[in-house]
């Protein structure tokens, strides 16, 4: 039986330039003891005006990936690092026992997920990685973007989580990413689609522990967000956003 996370403005906060409405995974599971949906600890749907700078701060072992979704930001990090993200452009940093970084908007707004995973080990080394993507996200075509240490894949997140998109058109249909032994959670990041009978919109999510989901059809152009999750990986608390 799967379960449904219905976007609420009240889980959105503004300071200055930007907005963010912060998701616990874990509150999609009904009586969860657990905010985090395994070691997916926090996402926040982000929305960055002309001009927004995050100054120069620092996270602790945190695996962070930055889903830039429309728009352009300016990283900036420790490692000398100074680089445009954009849909065309991913970035994963996987902060460790230390990474600082800064986020700038000079040119043009900016809409994002920037996703939170507990790593599985504390400590780790800092580094940042990009992805390349020319074209930007597939049209009908689920696309590999991160996976779990060893997997081939554009991007590394030191645990077991995948995490892949897809951009669809209006009236397609598509079938949900699965692996054995790793649990669904899908988000819309824009448009909207009915999953059996059941009608999410941007910002919803779905999930299912057990088994795969149904296929999904798209009442409209649609971008989903699709993450697959060991709920029983072994995972630390140490981090700055993720340990909370």
């Amino acid at each position: 039986m799967f379960n449904v996370l219905r976007a609420e403005p009240k889980t959105t906060f503004e300071y200055g330039p930007f907005r963010i409405r912060r998701m616990r995974p874990g509150k999609i599971v009904p009586d969860s003891s657990d905010d985090a949906f395994g070691p997916l600890s926090v996402i926040d749907h982000a929305n960055l005006e002309l001009g927004t700078l995050v100054k120069m701060h620092e996270h602790n072992n945190d695996e962070i990936f930055s889903y830039l979704w429309r728009g352009s930001m300016v990283h900036e990090d420790s490692a000398g690092h100074r680089a445009s993200l954009s849909p065309k452009k991913l970035m994963m940093m996987n902060a460790g026992e230390s990474f600082w970084h800064e986020e700038s908007t000079p040119l043009v707004p900016a809409e994002m997920l920037q996703i939170f995973i507990r790593p599985r080990k504390a400590d780790l080394k800092g580094r940042v990685q990009f992805m390349e993507r020319p074209d930007g996200v597939k049209q009908n075509e689920w696309t590999l973007l991160a996976a779990p240490e060893g997997i081939e894949s554009p991007l590394e997140i030191r645990q077991a989580v995948y995490v892949y998109d897809i951009r669809m058109d209006e009236k397609s249909t598509t079938e949900i990413p699965a692996h054995p032994g790793f649990a669904q959670w899908l988000y819309v990041m824009d448009g909207e689609i009915s999953i059996a009978d059941v009608s999410l919109s941007k910002g919803d999510a779905i999930s299912d522990e057990e088994s795969a989901l149904p296929a999904a059809s798209a009442k409209r152009e649609t971008t989903l967000v699709c993450f697959l999750v060991c709920l029983g990986a072994e995972a630390i608390l140490e981090g700055t956003i993720s340990g909370k």
